[in-house]
């Protein structure tokens, strides 16, 4: 095993708000208040989970600048107050910059006993399996 300290567990706690805010912002209308608040925490909770250097240097990336530029521009839009634009091109960036991690994740929740059942219904079963891949086929 591995050890998460102290830095590491507020981090992840920080990340949890943050996408629990953003959900509530987007829940309550848009609400700007919310969604800055949940950009901030977020990006700090990031931060705290992965450290401040390795964090620059994802989203600093050559390959991943698009993206960044994305992600960060919509949070700037979002904090400027017009919330509708700022998260439609936050979203975007999010999708570039975390696309690499979306199939890991779905193989993840696939194991998880309660989800299990729900993301193998047909319907849903199909598309994460266009999103992550299928293990089950075989690529020439």
């Amino acid at each position: 095993m591995f050890e998460v300290s102290d830095t590491q567990k507020i981090g992840v706690g920080l990340v949890g708000f943050g996408i629990s805010f953003l959900f509530l912002g987007v829940l309550l209308l848009f609400d700007k208040g919310l969604l800055a608040i949940g950009n901030i925490l977020f990006i700090s909770g990031l931060a705290c989970v992965i450290g401040p250097k390795r964090t620059l240097s994802f989203f600093f990336q050559r390959h991943k600048i698009k993206a960044s530029a994305s992600f960060l521009g919509g949070i700037i839009v979002v904090l400027m107050g017009w919330p509708i634009v700022g998260m439609i091109i936050e979203t975007y960036g999010f999708i570039l910059l975390f696309s690499g991690f979306l199939p890991v994740a779905i193989n993840v929740l696939r194991k998880v006993p309660g989800l299990k059942i729900i993301l193998n219904l047909p319907g849903i079963s199909r598309i994460l399996d266009s999103i992550a891949g299928d293990p089950n086929r075989t690529t020439v």
